[in-house]
């Protein structure tokens, strides 16, 4: 049985304007979730576009801080590769630019330190004694995270000739 309660309908402008000010304030959202939440309150395509541009107006929503704000939590936290990033920010509809703006919050150096920690993390926890199976294992596991295929090979490279 479903406990969740259905969302009640707000067509009041006014009230849905306070609401999706609070639901913006808890944490970074893109247009797209908002518009979405709008949607879901009930109201009408205009009066969802005239909230979105109070929104943004109003710096509740942002669409390069909440990039920037997307991308190091899943790199930093999730430990995610810039596909898989770029790949999510894209559904969400964020623009090339700020995607572009947002990548760069990811250090070279670090990133390439977080590929070869979490392929040295999934090493320990693979079972396989054939090395080529165990390589593609790793680098298979690696690309479903987001890390680019160059640098995965190099990464492995390093981690077999025991450059940790």
């Amino acid at each position: 049985m479903n406990d969740a309660k259905p969302q009640s309908k707000i067509t009041n402008p006014d009230i849905a304007l306070l609401k999706i000010q609070k639901w913006c304030a808890y944490q970074e959202r893109c247009q797209q979730e908002v518009r979405d939440k709008l949607y879901e309150y009930g109201l009408w395509a205009d009066a969802v576009e005239e909230l979105i541009s109070k929104l943004i107006s109003d710096k509740f929503i942002d669409e390069e801080r909440f990039a920037k704000t997307y991308v190091r939590g899943k790199f930093n936290i999730k430990k995610w590769g810039r596909v898989k990033i770029k790949q999510h920010l894209k559904q969400k509809r964020i623009s090339d630019y700020s995607i572009k703006k947002a990548m760069m919050e990811i250090d070279g150096d670090n990133y390439y330190k977080t590929l070869k920690k979490v392929l040295v993390q999934k090493r320990k926890t693979t079972n396989e004694s054939n090395p080529i199976k165990l390589k593609f294992k790793l680098a298979t596991y690696a690309m479903s995270r987001g890390f680019e295929q160059d640098l995965i090979f190099d990464a492995l490279k390093e981690i077999e000739s025991g450059d940790n």
